[in-house]
């Protein structure tokens, strides 16, 4: 079995390489397990969203930390040799301690929201992420992500972009791996930012109308992943399943038995 040091320093390899990383988002054991024996999987991520919402929880922290700690500990369990990366949101008001606690069960890379705070509040959450990983021992992939697309409204998009620069620069400086800007962004945007902050350091979420995947690794993005996109693809199906069977259908061509 491939320890939690060696798992983290294949995340980190895997965001250098000069190959697009594509992590398909998951939220529990089984959606582990049918993504991890897909050939072409290289790593696990969770969505946070996905984990909270398969639990009977709203989006935004509401989920116990222990709670997430022990579904992403289940998940990275599951992933077997394969890294997990974990969405830990803002670090649930802890974020050093919530980082250290997802190392124990197995987690070696994880995403952490600035939520737009201030500056400085959000690079000491990011130095007290760094500085758990640190005292683990572990080459944590720490993905700082900021919110400034997602809560821009009607501000200047030059704005907005500036902000974004400005705070992947204040994150990368803290220790952070790599800048996780979610968001609709278009090429422009992403190659300002990739530009700004280096190649392999910035990460994007793929959502209806993003850039190509193709076009993102030209331009040197690190990482493309699906975040709760990949829940509602899979609930899209559910959903289709139950209108065609009160409809008088039944299961669609094709289905394969997975679980």
């Amino acid at each position: 079995m491939t320890s939690t040091a060696e798992k983290a320093t294949k995340l980190q390899e895997l965001h250098a390489a000069p190959e697009l990383l594509l992590v398909v988002n998951v939220w529990d054991a089984i959606t582990a397990k049918v993504v991890a024996e897909t050939p072409g999987t290289k790593a696990l991520a969770t969505a946070s969203h996905g984990i909270a919402a398969s639990r009977g929880y709203e989006d935004g922290e509401n989920i116990p930390r222990d709670l997430m700690i022990a579904e992403v500990g289940l998940i990275a369990k599951v992933a077997g040799d394969l890294p997990v990366t974990a969405d830990l949101e803002a670090g649930y008001g802890d974020p050093g301690g919530t980082v250290a606690r997802a190392i124990d069960v197995g987690i070696v890379g994880a995403n952490l929201e600035d939520q737009v705070k201030p500056l400085a509040d959000a690079v000491k959450a990011v130095e007290a992420a760094v500085a758990a990983a640190e005292s683990a021992g572990v080459d944590f992939v720490l993905n700082a992500r900021t919110d400034a697309f997602l809560k821009a409204g009607d501000k200047d998009p030059e704005a907005v972009l500036a902000d974004a620069i400005e705070r992947g620069r204040a994150y990368l400086d803290a220790g952070a791996s790599n800048f996780f800007v979610p968001g609709k962004l278009d090429e422009t945007q992403v190659g300002r930012l990739v530009e700004a902050l280096g190649e392999r350091r910035v990460n994007l979420i793929g959502i209806p109308g993003s850039i190509p995947l193709k076009r993102a690794q030209e331009l040197g993005v690190a990482r493309v992943s699906y975040g709760p996109w990949s829940q509602n693809v899979a609930l899209t199906a559910l959903e289709d399943l139950a209108t065609d069977v009160y409809a008088g259908g039944g299961l669609p061509e094709g289905t394969r038995k997975l679980n």
